[in-house]
């Protein structure tokens, strides 16, 4: 039997780095949390988060978005690994006026992200402490770190792939989001 046939092969640095941070919220491990929320300190937590990057990755990505992830997560008793990407986690920013595309504030902000050739770390943190106080979703953890390990790669085109899912039209979404129904 090969691995190759194993619905799951061994999970990947992104994913077991989540899989610890969602650990810390879960076992209630607050002074950790409080920890990572302080990188300028180079906490021993903030230090092990880094142990997750394989050798070839930035260690520093790995750090920022278990930073990131201690933000989401401040006074939250239930953990969340997020899902999609952040062009479609930055759709669910906004209020009753409007959300996503339909909110100045959620635009210039994503527009701030997404014309970066760098990434940029305060904006991001912006957008998902808009989140937070929002009470939504997160984008998937896992798909972050991917996202910003790759964040200088033309081919993958990150910056592309994110506005796609921020702006995507209201009913190209229902359409997908029905495939494999039966009405």
């Amino acid at each position: 039997m090969t691995d190759e046939l194993s619905p799951n092969p061994s999970p990947t640095g992104p994913e077991l780095l989540t899989d610890w941070l969602v650990s810390l919220v879960r076992d209630r491990r607050y002074g950790d949390l409080a920890d990572l929320r302080r990188p300028a300190a180079s906490t021993s937590t903030l230090i092990r988060a880094g142990w997750f990057a394989p050798p070839d990755a930035d260690r520093e990505i790995y750090e920022y978005v278990a930073f990131l992830f201690a933000v989401y997560h401040r006074g939250v008793h239930r953990p969340t690994r997020g899902y999609g990407s952040l062009g479609s986690a930055a759709r669910r920013i906004g209020g009753p006026a409007g959300r996503g595309p339909d909110d100045p504030g959620a635009v210039r902000l994503f527009d701030r992200i997404v014309s970066s050739r760098r990434v940029s770390h305060r904006h991001l943190q912006h957008a998902v402490a808009r989140l937070r106080a929002g009470e939504q979703q997160p984008p998937s953890w896992t798909g972050l770190v991917e996202d910003l390990g790759r964040w200088n790669d033309r081919t993958a085109r990150i910056a592309y792939r994110w506005a796609v899912d921020f702006h995507e039209p209201q009913s190209h979404r229902n359409k997908t989001s029905q495939k494999g129904s039966n009405t």
